[in-house]
């Protein structure tokens, strides 16, 4: 079994909520909610690994804060 993080991000326009595995081309998917939206992108990791494994561009380390004012 293979372990995935993603990015969720919410379009402030539509409110649809946009995920994305960093490092993985291709590898992003939109959804009204969470359960939606990891439905979507297990179908679009199971289409990009049918062909074997895909190379990832980066490596996902994590989120850092940053404070200014």
């Amino acid at each position: 079994m293979r372990t995935f993080n993603y990015i969720v991000e919410r379009d402030p326009g539509t409110g649809i909520l946009v995920g994305s595995v960093p490092g993985l081309p291709g590898a992003h998917s939109q959804g009204e909610t969470i359960e939606e939206l990891e439905k979507n992108l297990r179908e679009v990791l199971g289409m990009l690994f049918e062909d074997g494994e895909p190379e990832f561009e980066s490596e996902f380390l994590g989120l850092q804060t940053i404070r200014m004012g």
